[in-house]
C-alpha cells in the first residue's frame, strides 16, 4: 500500500519538501478496548492510552522495540517521575500524558522520518564507498533469511509505506542481526569496506520482559520506573536519542546515560531511500556497540544470570549478564527467573546467582508498599530472540504472557511466590517422570528411546499449560497459598497420569511381553509395560508428594518455601516380580527429581 508524505513549505529553488511527521502521522498499530485494531500516531496514542489495550505489531520484538520508545518519550516528556510519591500521581492522575502533546510539538522536526538533515533514529547522508543501497530484506525482520516457505512477503521486500518503514527503524537498532557488514564512508572501523561483527542490536542480547496492564496507560505507567528506584542508576544527562547530535557514520565509544538512553540506543546506522510514495531501499551499518555485562543497574527489562566463565576470563566477580529467553520453555515454566529476586544465593559477599527483572523489583515495591492492591492482576509479558548461525541470522522469535496477581511480587510475603515456583517445579517433575515411562516403555520393545521421551514431554508441558495458567491467576482470590499448591499437584497427578495409562494402552502387546533389559550397575532385568507402570507411578508419587495429606511450610516433608522433599534414594516403587518369576529389585536408573 502506498502512502503519500506531507509536503511542506517550498524549499529551496521552490521546490517542495517532503516530510512525514510522526507525531501527527498515524504509523504505531493499537488494539483498542473495543477489539479494534488501528494505526495512530505519537501524539494519539498517549492521548487515547485510557482506551487502547496495547500496541500491536508485526513481531512481538516490534512491540517490545516500540514500547521501549513510548516509555522513552513518557519520561522524558514527564521528566520523571522522580520517586515513588510522583509516580503514584500519575497513577491516579486520568491526564497524566497531557505534557507529552507539547513536548512533542518542542520536538516534532527529530521526529520526521524523512527529515533531509535529521530523519527519525537515522544519519543524513549516509553512504558506503560504493554508493549501495540495499534491499528492505535488511530492515525488515520477517522476511526468511532461507527458502521463503509459508511466508507473507515472497520473495523479499521491495517497497514499504512510511508508517511500516518507521517500525522497523525502530526494531532495527533493538534487534538487527550481526556478522559482517558492509561500511560507511567515515566510519574508522572499516576494514577492506567491511565492519567486523560488533553484535546484535541492544534487545537482541536480552530476554525482554515487561508489565502489561489492563490498558495501555496502566502498561506505560506500571513500566515508567521512578528515579529513586534502588538497584538502577539514573544520571541528569539521561536522554532519549532525539534530544542528542544527530549520529556520525562512525561510533563516539559513549556509554550509556540511563533508561531514556538504552531504550533509544542507536546500535545501528540508517539511511532509508524514498520518493513521494514510500521507502524502496535502505543503508543500514554498524553503529554504537554496548556491552550487556554488568548492565543490570542500568538495563530493568531483563532477568540476569551469573557468568563464572566471564569471571574466569576477567579475573573479577560478579559478573552479570541477562538471561535470554529459550524458545522451547512457555513462559510459566521460567517463572522462578521472574519470581524469585535471589536464587542459590551464596550468602556471601559475592552476590546472587540471578537477579530477577528489576522491572519486575519495581512492581514489588508498588505493592509492597501499598501502591497496588494485592490482587491488582498485571501480564508479564515476554519477548526475544534467538539467533543463530553467529547471530547472523534470526531463527526464533520468543512471545508469551504470563498473567499473575502482583501478590506474587509482594516483597514482605513471599509464600505466594514460593509455591507458585514450586507448582511449576511440581510440573516440571511429574513431567520428567511421563517422559522417563515412555522411555521404558520403548526399552521393553527395543526401539529408541529419546524420542518417545522427548515426545511424552512436549505432550505433558501441553497438557499443563494453560491449566497452570488458570491456577496462576486464581492466586490472587486464595488466602492460602499452600492448600492452593495441593489443588494444583491433585491436578497434575490426574492430569499426567492420565497421559502415563494412554501411553501405557498405546506401547501394544510388544510391550507387555517385554524382554531383557540391561541396567546401569552391569546387571539385567525383566522390563515389560506392568514394571514401567509400577515404575511410573512410584516416580510419580514423589514427585508430588500426597497433595491430600495436610502439611505447612515447617511440616517435615517440607522445606522452607513448601516444596516438597524428595530423597533421591528411595525406590519407585514396590519391587515388582517378573514373568519369569524372579523378584526384580526396583532400582531404577532413570528416576529424574
Amino acid at each position: 500500500m502506498t502512502q503519500t508524505t506531507e509536503r511542506s513549505d517550498a524549499g529551496v529553488g521552490g521546490g517542495e519538501v517532503l516530510s512525514f511527521d510522526l507525531t501527527s502521522r498515524p504509523w504505531i498499530g493499537v488494539l483498542r478496548c473495543d477489539g479494534s485494531q488501528d494505526e495512530l500516531s505519537l501524539r494519539q496514542v498517549f492521548a487515547q492510552a485510557d482506551d487502547l489495550r496495547c500496541v500491536v505489531g508485526e513481531l512481538a520484538t516490534q512491540e517490545f522495540s516500540l514500547g521501549r520508545l513510548l516509555l522513552a518519550v513518557a519520561h522524558d516528556a514527564l521528566d520523571g517521575p522522580g520517586d515513588i510519591e510522583e509516580w503514584a500521581e500519575l497513577w491516579e492522575d486520568p491526564d497524566c500524558f497531557a505534557p507529552v502533546e507539547a513536548y512533542l510539538e518542542g520536538q516534532r522536526e527529530r521526529f520526521d522520518l524523512v527529515h533531509a538533515v535529521a530523519p527519525f533514529l537515522q544519519t543524513a547522508g549516509l553512504r558506503t564507498a560504493k554508493d549501495e543501497v540495499f534491499s528492505l530484506n535488511r530492515l525488515v525482520a520477517d522476511v526468511p533469511a532461507g527458502d521463503p516457505f509459508f511466508s507473507a512477503r515472497m520473495p523479499g521486500v521491495e517497497r514499504l509505506s512510511f508508517a511500516e518503514a518507521a517500525r522497523w527503524v525502530v526494531h532495527v537498532h533493538a534487534y538487527d542481526t550481526s556478522g559482517i557488514k558492509t561500511g560507511m564512508v567515515g566510519d574508522d572501523r572499516v576494514k577492506r569496506g567491511k565492519v567486523y561483527p560488533l553484535g546484535t542490536g541492544w534487545a537482541g542480547g536480552l530476554g525482554g520482559v515487561f508489565v502489561e496492564g489492563g490498558t495501555l496507560r496502566e502498561t506505560l505507567l506500571l513500566n515508567l520506573v521512578s528515579a529513586d528506584t534502588e538497584g538502577l542508576d539514573f544520571t541528569a544527562d539521561d536522554r532519549p536519542a532525539w534530544r542528542r547530535e544527530p549520529c556520525g557514520p562512525g561510533s563516539d565509544g559513549r556509554a550509556a546515560t540511563g533508561l531514556r538512553d538504552l531504550y533509544t540506543w542507536q546500535s545501528r546506522r540508517v539511511r532509508l531511500h524514498h520518493d513521494a510514495d514510500g521507502v524502496h531501499g535502505v543503508v543500514l551499518g554498524y553503529g554504537d556497540p554496548l556491552a550487556s555485562r554488568n548492565a543490570h543497574r542500568s538495563e530493568p527489562m531483563t532477568a540476569w544470570r551469573r557468568s563464572p566463565a566471564q569471571e574466569k576470563k576477567l579475573g573479577r566477580s560478579p559478573v552479570f549478564l541477562p538471561l535470554e529467553h529459550d524458545p522451547a520453555r512457555s513462559a510459566w515454566r521460567g517463572i522462578t527467573a521472574l519470581l524469585a529476586d535471589r536464587l542459590e544465593d551464596t550468602g556471601g559477599s559475592e552476590g546472587p546467582s540471578r537477579l530477577r527483572p528489576r522491572i519486575l523489583e519495581w512492581i514489588a515495591r508498588l505493592v509492597t508498599e501499598g501502591y497496588l492492591s494485592r490482587r491488582f492482576l498485571v501480564r508479564a509479558r515476554v519477548a526475544g530472540v534467538r539467533y543463530g548461525t553467529q547471530q547472523s541470522v534470526v531463527d526464533e522469535v520468543v512471545d508469551d504472557r504470563l498473567a499473575m496477581p502482583v501478590v506474587l511480587l509482594h516483597g514482605q510475603d513471599p509464600a505466594y511466590a514460593g509455591q507458585a515456583i514450586a507448582a511449576a517445579e511440581d510440573a516440571d517433575r511429574a513431567v520428567r517422570a511421563l517422559g522417563d515411562l515412555a522411555a521404558d516403555l520403548a526399552r521393553a520393545t527395543g526401539a529408541e528411546q529419546e524420542g518417545p521421551k522427548s515426545a511424552a514431554r512436549a505432550e505433558g508441558f501441553d497438557a499443563l499449560d494453560q491449566p497452570y495458567r488458570g491456577w496462576l491467576s486464581d492466586m490472587a482470590q486464595t488466602s492460602d497459598p499452600f492448600e492452593h499448591r495441593h489443588t494444583w499437584q491433585r491436578q497434575v497427578r490426574q492430569t499426567v497420569g492420565r497421559l502415563g495409562d494412554r501411553l501405557i494402552t498405546a506401547a501394544g502387546d510388544a510391550a507387555w511381553e517385554g524382554r531383557i533389559a540391561a541396567d546401569t550397575k552391569g546387571g539385567s532385568h525383566w522390563l515389560n509395560a506392568g514394571l514401567a507402570d509400577v515404575w511410573f507411578r512410584g516416580r510419580l508419587a514423589r514427585a508430588l508428594g500426597n497433595p491430600d495429606a495436610s502439611s505447612s511450610p515447617s511440616s517435615p516433608n517440607s522445606d522452607e518455601s513448601g516444596t516438597v522433599s524428595v530423597d533421591d534414594d528411595a525406590a519407585p516403587g514396590p519391587a515388582p516380580t517378573g514373568p519369569t518369576g524372579t523378584e526384580h529389585a526396583a532400582t531404577d536408573p532413570e528416576v529424574h527429581v
